[in-house]
């Protein structure tokens, strides 16, 4: 079978057939045509895949008659044969028609053969990637109806959670055994059922506390020390389930004692085998759901893992020398086609998009740093007794730079004032502002704050005052170069265990702030 489709077009008869004798080689279906309007006609019942068209033919000419051909066929490859080096017509067949490739007159048949070829080629990685673009664009359709799903799911189970806790509780105290939660320490009780409070009387007082006043054994069998044979104690050395028979008042009591690991805690359960009651009491811990809510950004993010390398690779063998227009053209498809399907996974991502830009544009400094917030917030996550305070100033101007370089210096200052904050905890501050003709954005900590004598260093590279191994010295002087170039300034203001406040200005440019 032929390798492809190919439509000559020129008013010249001998040079039809010098062209297609060269091009027989290539085992192309070919036909001809001698003018732009029997061409248009070979369109309709032929569809080819390249087209070679003469500029000068009477009648239509060959811009005209390939911008035809683009508008019938979008995807066929365009190629121009002149015998003049008209400049103005060549930037016309450019802009109008897209052409793929011109041909001088006269030819060389070698390259001629070449052309040809890698326009179909171009026809092939054009047709290959609508193909592929229709599949991911199936497969991000399938997957958004998978997310979906899945959130209908964690929603119903959700429900289902919160339904079991409130079954639960109403069953703890529907249970007729006494139950309580017991600190291991002091034997206080931090909760009871309602059998206990029946049990416990007057001597129960609510709200139950931290304190250790209200003791297992006062509450229980009005005791000033703990029950011989208590199990609690080897419960929570052996951290298994223990039992025990204690006797209290000429009664017997089978006391079950379950221990909370780490948490200094066990339930205890009292039942009274003296009236051969029986009945059993066991726990039950629901799972978490929170790491199901993120498989969506987790899915699209090792999608977009291997994105980025075809994507770093093909920017890097560009930049090789050596490589020839087709290859260029091809890794130039390469990066686009890559960049494509990063925006389609992109739109899945849960967290802040990063996108990287080469041109500085007009944007918002409160988008900016809440783009960074949200992406500072998923590390957040793993410090509890760490509060963030944000406090943005409505109606900013907007600045003029790079959007992602300032949201890296942010995250960059919001990294460095959790290092400082002590294991116990603390608050982090971001606010946005405007003084005069620069607005300015500001990082907070209540921190251990910076020593006097380092103050004037922390912006040189390579100085760190953070252990080996977990800094490099480089984020603040980065960060310094990046606010520099934005034409801003940087102001400290730290007190030695008070806590640190890095403030960056941004001029307003003239031009943005004269807009409506």
């Amino acid at each position: 079978m032929p390798r492809g489709r190919l439509l000559l077009v020129d008013d010249e008869e001998y040079i039809l057939k010098s062209i297609r004798r060269v091009l027989r080689r290539g085992d192309w279906q070919i036909e001809t045509a001698s003018d732009a309007e029997e061409g248009l006609k070979a369109l309709e019942r032929f569809t080819p895949e390249v087209v070679i068209s003469d500029f000068r033919m009477p009648g239509m000419n060959g811009v005209e008659f390939l911008s035809r051909v683009k508008q019938q066929v979008p995807r066929a490859q365009r190629i121009m044969l002149t015998g003049q080096a008209d400049q103005q017509a060549i930037e016309e067949a450019i802009n109008r028609s897209e052409i793929f490739r011109f041909i001088s007159k006269p030819w060389n048949d070698s390259h001629l053969v070449l052309t040809v070829k890698s326009a179909f080629e171009q026809y092939a990685l054009h047709t290959e990637n609508e193909r592929l673009l229709r599949v991911t664009q199936q497969q991000n359709e399938e997957l958004r109806r998978l997310n979906a799903e899945l959130e209908t799911r964690v929603a119903l189970r959700t429900h289902l959670l919160s339904q079991a806790k409130r079954e639960w509780e109403l069953s703890f105290d529907s249970i007729e055994t006494p139950m309580a939660v017991v600190r291991v320490k002091d034997y206080g009780v931090r909760r009871a059922n309602r059998a206990y409070a029946l049990v416990a009387g007057e001597r129960l007082v609510e709200p139950l506390g931290e304190s250790g006043e209200q003791r297992c054994h006062k509450l229980l069998f009005d005791r000033d020390e703990p029950c011989e044979g208590c199990p609690l104690s080897e419960a929570i050395l052996t951290a298994r389930g223990a039992r025990a028979e204690i006797q209290q008042k000429g009664r017997t009591y089978a006391v079950a004692v379950y221990p909370l690991t780490g948490e200094g805690r066990a339930v205890c359960s009292y039942r009274d085998i003296s009236d051969e009651r029986e009945i059993t009491r066991r726990f039950i811990e629901t799972e978490k759901m929170a790491a199901v809510g993120q498989l969506a950004g987790g899915v699209a993010h090792e999608i977009n893992n291997p994105l980025g390398g075809i994507l770093a690779f093909a920017q890097l063998m560009k930049r090789d020398e050596g490589r020839t227009e087709g290859e260029l053209e091809y890794l130039e498809l390469i990066e686009e086609s890559a960049l494509r399907c990063k925006r389609i996974v992109e739109s899945l991502l849960k967290f802040s998009r990063h996108s990287r830009t080469e041109d500085r544009r007009p944007f918002s400094l409160n988008k900016c740093v809440e783009d960074a917030v949200v992406l500072f917030g998923a590390q957040l996550k793993s410090y509890s007794k760490v509060q963030m305070e944000v406090k943005l100033a409505a109606e900013l101007p907007d600045l003029f730079g790079d959007p992602a370089q300032l949201s890296q210096v942010l995250l960059n200052l919001l990294q460095n004032g959790l290092h400082a904050l002590p294991n116990s905890g603390g608050r982090l501050t971001v606010e946005t502002g405007r003084e005069g003709e620069r607005c300015f954005f500001r990082v907070g900590d209540t921190g251990s704050g910076i020593d006097d004598r380092y103050l004037t260093r922390i912006f040189e590279p390579s100085f760190t005052t953070k252990p080996p191994g977990q800094g490099t010295g480089l984020g603040l002087a980065i960060a310094y170069r990046i606010v520099q170039d934005h034409g801003g300034v940087f102001k400290v203001d730290s007190r030695e265990g008070e806590g640190s406040r890095f403030t960056v200005y941004i001029p307003i440019p003239l031009q943005l702030e004269r807009l409506p």
